[in-house]
């Protein structure tokens, strides 16, 4: 009953990664069939992997980017697109190899990296493009 209660003052401060559609992404990224000029909708950067069930290298990526959606909880969220059942979002975007991730800082253009890095190099990219940290 404690535990009940305190979840209920105290609301989950973890944040797991998205499964993101493609409505919306229009809806909280990028309205590409309304905007000629990228303008990102959300207030906080993103990272969005762009992977299939069947693939190696993402299920090797996939625990990365749970592990890093809790390590940047509040400062970056963090969503996975399944290019079989997005093929539009992954047509938009020119996905044709598997794993793809994309960065998306709150103000700029996005980086789109082909794939499957290392956590510290992933690490690296969200600290210095989507945060700015140490590029001062």
């Amino acid at each position: 009953m404690l535990v009940l209660c305190l979840m209920a003052v105290f609301p989950m401060i973890a944040e797991d990664v998205v499964y993101l559609t493609t409505e919306q992404f229009k809806s909280r990224i990028f309205d590409y069939e309304n905007a000629r000029e990228w303008k990102y909708k959300g207030n906080k950067p993103c990272v969005i992997d762009f992977y299939t069930t069947w693939c190696g290298p993402c299920k090797r990526l996939a625990p990365i980017m749970e592990e890093l959606s809790q390590a940047y909880c509040g400062e970056v969220v963090f969503y996975k697109a399944d290019t079989e059942r997005e093929r539009t979002l992954a047509h938009i975007f020119g996905i044709n190899s598997i794993p793809q991730v994309l960065y998306i800082p709150v103000e700029g253009k996005p980086m789109l990296l082909k794939g499957l890095y290392p956590k510290e190099d992933i690490v690296r990219i969200i600290d210095e493009f989507l945060l700015k940290k140490g590029n001062d």
